[in-house]
Parts: C-alpha cells; structure tokens; sequence
C-alpha cells in the first residue's frame, strides 16, 4: 500500500512541522506585546520578548575621526564597500575557463545588468553608462540586505561622549546618504549630457533665451508683428527651460525620499511587527524586505540609466 504523501513529504512530516510551527507561533503570541495586551504577562523568560523600539531618524554618532563623526550609518556603509570588494575579489582572483558558482553568479548578475543597460540606451551608450549604473545597484541592494542581518538595532555600545548608541543601522535609512547617491546620479547625468552635447547646446536647454532676443532686433528694425509673435515664443522657451532646470532638481529630492521612504519604513515595519509578535510573524516581513531592496535598487540605478539616455537621446535629436 503506497504511503500518503503531501507536496511529495510524508504525512507524519508533514503534521510535525506545522505542530511546531504552531508551537513556536504561540510563544511568539505570548511573549510579545500583543499576546501580553490581551492575556496578560504568563510569565515567560526575557530574553523571549523584544524590548519596545525607539526608531530614530538621526543617524548616531559612534566616534570621531579627525574631527570628523562617524555614525552607524557610516559604518554599515563602508561594511558594504568591503564585502562587494571581498566578493569581486574571491570571483575574479583566479578566473578559470569552467567558472566557479561564485563566478557564475556574479558573471550572470553583471550580464543582466549590462544587458538591461545596452536595452535601454543602446549598445555604444549602454557600455558607457554600466559602470555607474551597476556599482549603483550593487550598493544599494547590498545596503538593503545587510540592514537584516542579526545586529543591525540590537548592538548597542557607548560612544566616545559616553552615550548609548546602536552599533550598526541601516545605510539607505541614514537620508544623507540617498541624498549622496542621488547627488552622484545628478553629476554623472549632467556629464554624459554635457559631453554628448557640448556645455553650449546642453545649457541651452534650460536658458534659451535666442528666440527672445532676436524678436526684439526684429522690433527695432520695425518688423512689428513678426517680432511680436516671435517674443511670445520665446518666452514660452524661456519658461519650458525653467521647468527643464526645475525638473533636473527635482530628481535630487525624489531620487532621495524614494530611497529614505521606503528602506526607513521597512525598517520601522520590522521593529514594530518583531516587538508585537516576535520571532515567527517577522518572517514574511524580513521576505518582503528583501524583494523591496531589489525593487529600490533597481529603480534607483534604472532611473539613473533612463534619465541619462534621455540627455543623450536629446543630443541625437538635435544634431539629426
């Protein structure tokens, strides 16, 4: 007689998994903030419970370097640089004709992201724009996913002026460093338009003010009606420039609220279902959370790489 199976696992297998499963869902219940609220606290050791969360949105400093103060957020920042560093260099220290899995993931990474970039800007720019594009994503993406790790908001230490700190925290949470990336993407945009372009013709996008002065000689030399008209169209290519140079700033702040937005939130997301129902409901919330960071990072680096094809697209046009 053959043996009742589920989702190809035995029965019994079956039924001891969701038995403790359960198990650990009602300790969870009970020794967290919900279950205490309703039935009181039962007694539980401590360490079971999460103590209540305190999120902050400054980043806190844990020592100072030349005068400079260095916070958690610096610090998960620069643990970022050297595990991608750490990663690049075991993939690429011996290369071998038959790669390695290392070397194959991160090959098919790279692929993907090239082949995303020559998709979208073509295959001269695409190259052009994969360095920037790519280190962008990678950083973000490892950010988001080292912010879940065990320690992150749960080491704490005293800094050098003798206050409580946590140790590490999550550097897409920290605004100033969105606001870097967001400031990077801005400088590389600007650059690769500049240089397919030239300063001139770039900058006449945002001050064309050609039409304008030229419909007023028109008017001195008695050319009324064609000067006229040719005044009003100038000032509307006046006023599309200035909506072209505030549409340029503009990305820096989406650019930098998106990213603090929604890494912050998740963050805080986290602490508040972990101190509620710890251990066992946080689980499908830390699954989200990775696949937010992926979203974020991508979106970040895309953007990056549609913005800039569009400064070189526009350069096609006028040149066409």
């Amino acid at each position: 007689m053959p043996k009742r199976s589920f989702l190809g696992c035995s029965v019994p297998l079956v039924v001891g998994v969701l038995l403790v499963f359960l198990a650990l869902f009602l300790v969870s219940l009970l020794s967290g903030a919900l279950g205490k609220s309703l039935l009181g606290d039962i007694g539980l050791p401590s360490w079971l419970s999460v103590p209540q969360p305190h999120p902050e949105l400054p980043a806190e400093v844990i020592f100072y370097l030349l005068g400079f103060p260095i916070t958690n957020s610096i610090i998960t920042a620069w643990l970022s640089i050297i595990i991608l560093v750490g990663i690049f260099y075991a993939a690429t220290r011996r290369v071998k004709l038959v790669p390695t899995r290392l070397q194959i993931m991160l090959e098919s990474a790279l692929g993907w992201l090239l082949n995303l970039c020559q998709e979208v800007a073509g295959e001269q720019n695409g190259r052009r724009f994969f360095p920037v594009v790519a280190t962008i994503f990678l950083f973000v993406i490892t950010n988001a996913w080292l912010s879940l790790l065990p320690g992150f908001g749960s080491i704490l230490i005293t800094n050098a002026e003798g206050e409580t700190v946590h140790l590490l925290r999550g550097a897409n949470t920290d605004i100033n460093l969105p606001l870097a990336l967001a400031l990077i993407s801005f400088i590389f945009v600007e650059y690769w338009g500049i240089r397919s372009l030239g300063g001139r013709r770039y900058l006449r996008k945002f001050v064309n003010v050609g039409q304008f002065f030229r419909s007023m000689g028109q008017l001195v030399r008695g050319r009324l009606r064609a000067g006229l008209s040719g005044m009003f169209n100038g000032v509307i290519d006046i006023f599309v420039g200035m909506l072209e140079a505030l549409s340029e700033l503009a990305r820096l702040i989406s650019f930098t609220f998106r990213l603090f937005g929604n890494m912050t939130a998740g963050e805080i997301l986290l602490l508040i279902v972990a101190f509620l129902v710890p251990w066992v409901l946080v689980l499908p919330f830390y699954g989200l959370e990775l696949l937010v960071g992926f979203v974020q990072a991508l979106i970040f680096s895309g953007l990056t790489l549609v913005f800039a094809t569009i400064a070189v697209t526009h350069h096609e046009a006028e040149t066409a």
